[in-house]
């Protein structure tokens, strides 16, 4: 994509709604040039697609928008991975890769987690408590999440700064035009993750723990011993997948949350006096402005949807943010309003591809909104005269930045 299509594509990923609208009144589905898809933005129409995996292909899923420079594809090379993951398998391949994060993501796996979600929480808060101003998405959005996915994989500590950085690194490599010496240091931090991850998959293979790091590798070498070349990278593949899924979600999600909370003082002021209402503004962030706004599909073979017809190998923009601001599923869709009944959104999908980790999401953001009501109740938006950037993308949708003050 030249850099006038990469121009508007970031319009509209800083801003996808009026897209959603335009393509709520549209006949039929719209196609949108800067995506380079046809758009799915109704709500019944996102959830028959998710329905449909037979005919709507998950392959190509995450598709970057730019495709690395040759001298940063040749760092690559010197790492792991690139084999197929959950969220781009179909069918019985994708039910195989699916289980072990499932398993690893069960009820009981995430409350046994909580107790140090809670002390994690309320130490980053403490942190920042008394200064009066905060950087939250630094000082806070970006710590919790991978702390917490952290100690479900069974990584030490120290170790979670390089897997955070390397996450957010694989996504501006992918989805952000970066100049070749910023895309071959991206690449090099990238490369390193995955060394990383590698070491634990192959001390798991050697020494299995009560962790989701040990059932991933079991899952890619049931036969224990020393791992062969091509079990490392399919189990650096899976582990960096589900690391960078598990924390750059929730990041986003916990960012933007605040932010239309302390946009609707009114609606902070009322969870601050009702924390009992913490679940349903959860479930009305998620629904308003979810962090993953959608996936791509490619059609198996010639289908109609919403009265369009599409040849195979047709390219969708499959967007759970549309569906969640369609009118007919949800009255009044752009008012931010948790007192809103909670509806079934679609904000961690839907289908054969639901979100395993969306418990894990929801858990966190109660603790973070927890904290904040009880310790900073007088929290507010710290500079009202600029508007808060949104980051140019529509799998991790939060803010640059969100200076808070109190």
């Amino acid at each position: 994509m030249d850099g006038s299509g990469l121009g508007r594509l970031d319009e509209v990923q800083r801003d996808p709604y009026p897209l959603y609208a335009q393509a709520h009144s549209a006949q039929g589905l719209l196609h949108v040039p800067e995506l380079d898809a046809w758009l799915v933005a109704r709500d019944a129409d996102v959830r028959e697609v998710l329905r449909r995996a037979e005919d709507f292909s998950s392959a190509g899923s995450l598709r970057p928008d730019v495709l690395p420079s040759p001298a940063a594809l040749a760092v690559l090379g010197g790492g792991f991975g690139g084999r197929p993951v959950v969220v781009g398998s179909d069918g019985e391949a994708h039910q195989r890769l699916r289980l072990p994060i499932v398993r690893g993501l069960s009820p009981a796996r995430v409350a046994a987690v909580l107790p140090y979600a809670a002390e994690r929480a309320a130490a980053l808060v403490g942190g920042f408590a008394g200064d009066g101003r905060v950087e939250l998405m630094a000082a806070y959005a970006r710590r919790l999440p991978g702390e917490v996915v952290g100690r479900i994989v069974g990584l030490d500590p120290a170790d979670v700064p390089v897997v955070v950085h390397g996450g957010h690194r694989a996504e501006e490599l992918l989805f952000r035009p970066l100049a070749e010496d910023e895309q071959i240091a991206a690449a090099e931090d990238v490369v390193a993750l995955q060394h990383l991850l590698d070491r634990y998959a192959r001390e798991r293979a050697a020494d299995p723990r009560e962790d989701l790091c040990s059932e991933i590798v079991a899952s890619v070498a049931p036969v224990p011993g020393e791992l062969t070349l091509e079990q490392r990278h399919e189990a650096v593949s899976h582990l960096q997948n589900l690391l960078i899924a598990g924390h750059l979600t929730t990041t986003a999600l916990i960012g933007t949350t605040v932010l239309h909370l302390l946009r609707h003082p009114r609606q902070w002021e009322l969870l601050c006096a009702e924390p009992e209402r913490i679940p349903a503004a959860v479930e009305e962030a998620a629904r308003y402005d979810g962090a993953l706004q959608g996936f791509r599909r490619v059609t198996t073979r010639p289908v109609t949807l919403a009265g369009t017809e599409l040849p195979t190998g047709a390219s969708l923009f499959v967007a759970f943010g549309g569906a969640n601001r369609d009118a007919l599923r949800h009255p009044r869709p752009d008012i931010f309003d948790i007192t809103r009944r909670p509806g079934r959104h679609l904000a961690f999908g839907h289908g054969p591809h639901a979100c395993p980790g969306a418990q894990l999401a929801r858990e966190q953001l109660r603790l973070t909104l927890g904290e904040l009501t009880r310790r900073l109740p007088g929290l507010r938006l710290a500079d009202t005269d600029r508007p808060v950037a949104m980051r140019p993308t529509m799998i991790h949708r939060s803010p640059h930045r969100l200076d808070l003050a109190w």
